[in-house]
């Protein structure tokens, strides 16, 4: 059973990394590089995103259980976002702050939109983009007050924006979904249908762009500082297997589970960039980071699915 639920997720990893390939492929040919692929990000970011929100809050049917569902995510978002705050402090509390910020935030902030969504799509279906969805607004918040704090410690200037709490694709999705699954309203197929081809964009864009991303990154640069394999071993492993044992000990099971931990195993956020540039910090230290965490995910995000579906 547990081969065969790890060589499932497996083959959905392999599937939607044959496109960031494809992403990859055309970086180099010059086709859609990382400057063309930016450009598309607000799409992605503020349109895409919660349209693929939205379309699963209205496929799945209101009930107590769903409801339930949505309280038990937030809850365990905040649980597994804390067990990494608590590793990185205690791994990294020894590090020059120039790269703790980094590495800290990398090993708490994982890519709970671009990576996860998509592959709950491709594994658990609408229930578990239902699930995962709701992951995004603890991320956003958390990202947004102790993230900033991690990347400013030390410095005069480090307000948190109340913006940047509101204005992103979590927030925006659940804002119109949410009061959508509650009133048990459903869209009249005119609208639902535009909706629903908007959000099958999320896969291939997203994939897309992280090939580019990757296909721009300087890989080589991680094998110079251990201090990079300690923030995998910290987003890929400790992290995502404390919130088995953890959500497990809560009696989380099912899809709820198996959504949780997805979220939770993802790889390092592309937000460890945006806000390294953002704090004037080693922003090519970032990129290699968040580039090789995504690589090694490849392999350790279907093991730890594989995991949840046996316990």
């Amino acid at each position: 059973m547990f081969l065969s639920n790890m060589m499932t997720a497996l083959n959905q990893v392999i599937i939607l990394y044959i496109i960031v390939a494809v992403g990859f492929a055309c970086h180099k040919i010059g086709v859609y590089t990382e400057k063309a692929s930016r450009m598309t990000t607000d799409l992605l970011f503020y349109i895409v995103t919660p349209a693929m929100i939205i379309r699963s809050f209205i496929a799945i049917p209101f009930s107590r259980e769903s409801l339930k569902g949505l309280g038990l995510s937030f809850l365990a978002a905040l649980i597994f976002h804390g067990i990494g705050i608590v590793l990185s402090e205690l791994v990294f509390h020894k590090t020059e702050q120039e790269k703790a910020s980094i590495y800290k935030f990398a090993a708490v902030y994982g890519n709970v939109g671009y990576m996860v969504l998509p592959l709950a799509e491709g594994l658990l279906g609408d229930e578990g983009v239902f699930y995962c969805s709701v992951i995004v607004i603890p991320f956003n918040i958390l990202a947004f007050t102790h993230g900033i704090r991690i990347m400013t410690k030390g410095e005069k200037d480090s307000k948190i924006s109340l913006k940047s709490l509101i204005i992103n694709p979590g927030f925006i999705g659940i804002a119109i979904g949410l009061p959508l699954f509650l009133l048990k309203l459903n869209l009249p197929q005119t609208l639902y249908m535009p909706l629903s081809y908007i959000a099958d964009l999320q896969t291939p864009l997203a994939m897309l762009m992280f090939g580019t991303y990757l296909a721009s990154a300087d890989i080589k640069k991680v094998f110079s500082d251990y201090r990079v394999f300690v923030c995998l071993a910290v987003k890929l492993f400790a992290m995502p297997l404390l919130t088995v044992l953890s959500l497990k000990l809560l009696g989380f099971s099912g899809m709820l589970l198996v959504a949780c931990v997805l979220s939770a195993s993802a790889p390092t956020a592309n937000n460890t960039v945006m806000f390294a540039a953002k704090f004037n910090k080693d922003t090519a230290l970032a990129s290699s980071v968040t580039a090789f965490i995504s690589l090694i995910s490849i392999f350790t995000m279907p093991l730890m699915v594989a995991i949840a579906q046996s316990v």
